[in-house]
């Protein structure tokens, strides 16, 4: 992505011990340090617990109120009983986006076969792109990292920026 393209960036850190200051999140700030580079501007940085209502409240904030380009949460999509955050990305976007977590998927499964048991999410809501990543800094970087390619022109049709989308042969 070209320097002169910015986008404004909110993260969503789920975690019961990080909401009660029990634990250090290092996940947020890893999304932050991989999205400076290629234009993401930080607007929003919130910890919440593994609460349905709480996580919904957040994204519903953060592309309603502060009308970020990109929401990310980190946390959640496991299998544990308290683990919601897929459903609750579900409950607020307007349209799925799946090819996300698929490549995330395939990705992290590169790595280790645990990746196959992700619930990772990802959608739209307005002209947010809401995506649900790893609670673990590795896995946040990983699958990031795999999808900064297609974020510039993600970003730029929902701004209703893009130009053609279809490549010249």
């Amino acid at each position: 992505m070209s320097k002169e393209f910015t986008f404004t960036v909110g993260i969503i850190t789920v975690s019961d011990k990080g909401s009660k200051g029990e634990r250090i999140d290092e996940s947020g700030p890893a999304a932050e340090e991989l999205l400076k580079p290629v234009g993401g501007v930080m607007k929003k940085y919130i910890i919440v617990p593994d609460e349905r209502e709480e996580i919904m409240k957040a994204i519903i904030k953060m592309a309603d109120d502060l009308k970020v380009d990109l929401v990310l949460t980190s946390g959640g999509t496991g299998f544990s009983p308290r683990d919601v955050t897929p459903e609750a990305t579900l409950e607020v976007i307007e349209k799925h986006v799946p090819g996300i977590p698929e490549v995330m998927r395939a990705e992290s499964l590169k790595v280790t076969p645990k990746a196959m048991l992700s619930r990772a999410a990802a959608g739209i809501r307005g002209r947010t792109l809401i995506i649900n990543l790893p609670g673990s800094p590795k896995g946040v970087r990983e699958c990031l990292g795999v999808i900064i390619p297609a974020l510039k022109h993600g970003i730029e049709t929902l701004r209703g920026e893009a130009s053609e989308c279809a490549e010249k042969h």
